[in-house]
C-alpha cells in the first residue's frame, strides 16, 4: 500500500473509530450518497487531508471525486 494511502486512512479512521479499507473509502468518496448521509470519514477525507494527498489518493485508487465535491455544500479543496 503507497504511503499516500496509508496516510489518508490514518487521517479519515482513526477520529471516528472507523476501520474503512482504501477501496472502501474510494468506493464512498465516489459515491454522491456519502455527501447526503454526511459520512464522517468522507468528510474528514475532504476537510482533513491535504489537497495534495486527496490527489495522490483518488489518482492511485482512481476516484472520481468530483460529484461529492459538488454535493456537499462545502467549500472543499479537491474542488478547486
Amino acid at each position: 500500500m503507497a504511503k499516500a494511502v496509508s496516510l489518508v486512512l490514518a487521517t479519515v479512521n482513526a477520529p471516528y473509530g472507523a476501520n474503512l479499507s482504501a477501496h472502501q473509502l474510494a468506493a464512498l468518496i465516489a459515491d454522491p450518497k456519502s455527501a447526503s448521509d454526511f459520512n464522517a470519514p468522507v468528510f474528514s477525507f475532504f476537510s482533513e487531508v491535504s489537497p495534495a494527498l486527496q490527489l495522490q489518493f483518488v489518482e492511485e485508487m482512481g476516484v472520481d471525486a468530483d460529484k461529492f465535491s459538488h454535493l456537499s455544500g462545502y467549500a472543499l479543496p479537491l474542488a478547486a
